[in-house]
Order: structure tokens, then C-alpha cells, then sequence
């Protein structure tokens, strides 16, 4: 039986500000990516949804980002490679420190917003993030945009990776993710995602905005839990994953 992992963004509330259902998206994937507190994320908030992840057997994954909490980290930073170093240093260790208090453990990590896209292809931020992982801990995976050269990077520099597809994003025939600047790049249609998904574990085929069939290859899909519908995409995702014969599992192990 094929197998894939279905992660989402989680832990991005902050104090009094509730960002997505982390409660009930728990129930339905397999690793979550949890915010540390740069883009967003505060420490009672994450510290719940590790200790929610735990409970379930859903691995946990560092979410780091750009300090960049008003733009929700979206926005790109132009940062030293030893600062960068330094600040995913710093996040990974938070989480450990959280995920170890709540009876489990950070298994990979997954950059955020504007980081995530800029170190997919530039070479000197990647190595900074690359460097960062293997500093705290070798041992984590770095999950990384499918097709991106940061994953034979991250691989050459002895880290195991995992390629990341996005169910609810948009993507160009070259394989990048669609601007959010531009129309088209949030999917919304529950059924039509699901099925796109189940083509792309089944297939490796994802179709382009244009659509032109694009081959990706993904050991991992992952649905923003902070987008509208977010639950209710992620759920469909994972029956018709089921319905079509792949299991649903994490790339590591949870605890």
C-alpha cells in the first residue's frame, strides 16, 4: 500500500487571537507544523497544541520562520547567514524545549511563509537554515517545496529531507507555488483538491494553473490551517486518499 503524510500549519494563534481549529485538524493529519513564535505562535498556545499532537500520535515539526509576527511571516527578509543561523537555532530549541515538557519530541523541521520560498532557490539562506538543523540536531528532517533545490543541498550536507506538496495551493507549470499576490493561487474546492491529491500519491501528477500536467514527487501534502475550510479540505483529502488505497501516516516518527 502507498503511503504519504498530511501535515498543516499549526500553533498560530497568539494570546487572545485564535488562528484555525488546531484541535480538530490534529484529528485528521499526520505531522503538524507548529509555529514557534516568530511569525507566530505564543508560549501557552504552542505549548497546547504540542501537548494535543502528543496525545494523538502526530509527529511535530518545527515551523520557523523570519522574525516577522505583523506580516505573519510572509514577508522576505534580506538577514546575515549568521543571523539566520542563530534564529532557527533558536526556535528549534524553543519547541524541543516545549515538545520534551509535554512527553514528546520535534522530528523535522518545516520553514515558514517568505523564509520557506526564498531558501527553496537561494543558495546562501538555505545553507543558513541547512546549518541551523545541523548544529541543534543533525538527526531532524528538513521538509522542503517538491523539485527544490534545497532538498539535494540539504542532502549533500548529510541532512534527510522530505519533498512537500501543497493540496490548497496553486502551482506554475516550472513547479513554484503561485504568488499569493495573484488570482488563483488559494484552491477552495474541497472535492476538487481531494481528487488532485489522490492523482498526485497515485500518479505523482499535479496540474498546473495553465493546465499543463506537472510530475511532482511528495511524501508529504499539506492543507494551511489557517485558510477558510481548512478542516473540511483536510478531511476529504484523507478519505479520498483512504477510498483510493494510501495510507495516511507520518514521514517520522511522532514520540
Amino acid at each position: 500500500m502507498r503511503t504519504i503524510d498530511l501535515n498543516s500549519d499549526l500553533g498560530e494563534g497568539y494570546g487572545a487571537w485564535t488562528m484555525g481549529d488546531d484541535a480538530a485538524m490534529l484529528g485528521i493529519v499526520s505531522s503538524a507544523n507548529i509555529a514557534c513564535g516568530f511569525h507566530a505562535g505564543d508560549p501557552l498556545t504552542i505549548r497546547a497544541t504540542v501537548t494535543q499532537a502528543a496525545a494523538r500520535g502526530v509527529a511535530v515539526g518545527a515551523h520557523v520562520s523570519y522574525p516577522d509576527r505583523v506580516g505573519f511571516g510572509r514577508r522576505p527578509m534580506d538577514v546575515t547567514s549568521a543571523e539566520l543561523t542563530a534564529d532557527v537555532i533558536y526556535q528549534i530549541g524553543a519547541l524541543q524545549g516545549i515538545a520534551k515538557a509535554a512527553g514528546t519530541r520535534v522530528s523535522y523541521v518545516k520553514p515558514h511563509g517568505a523564509l520557506y520560498n526564498t531558501i527553496a532557490t537561494d543558495a546562501r539562506q538555505a545553507d543558513a537554515v541547512i546549518a541551523a538543523i545541523k548544529e541543534i540536531d543533525p538527526s531532524l528532517v528538513l521538509m522542503a517545496l517538491a523539485g527544490a533545490p534545497i532538498l539535494s543541498r540539504a542532502a549533500d550536507a548529510g541532512l534527510a529531507t522530505v519533498a512537500e506538496a501543497f493540496g490548497d495551493r496553486a502551482y506554475t507549470p516550472d513547479g513554484q507555488l503561485v504568488s499569493r499576490r495573484d488570482k488563483g493561487a488559494v484552491l477552495h474546492d474541497a472535492d476538487a483538491v481531494a481528487a488532485r491529491m489522490l492523482r498526485l500519491a497515485t500518479e505523482g501528477v499535479i496540474e498546473a494553473i495553465d493546465g499543463t500536467p506537472l510530475r511532482l514527487k511528495a511524501q508529504s501534502i499539506c492543507v494551511h490551517g489557517d485558510s477558510a475550510g481548512a478542516v473540511d479540505m483536510a478531511r476529504r483529502i484523507r478519505e479520498d486518499l483512504v477510498a483510493g488505497g494510501v495510507a495516511v501516516a507520518p514521514f517520522a516518527g511522532a514520540a
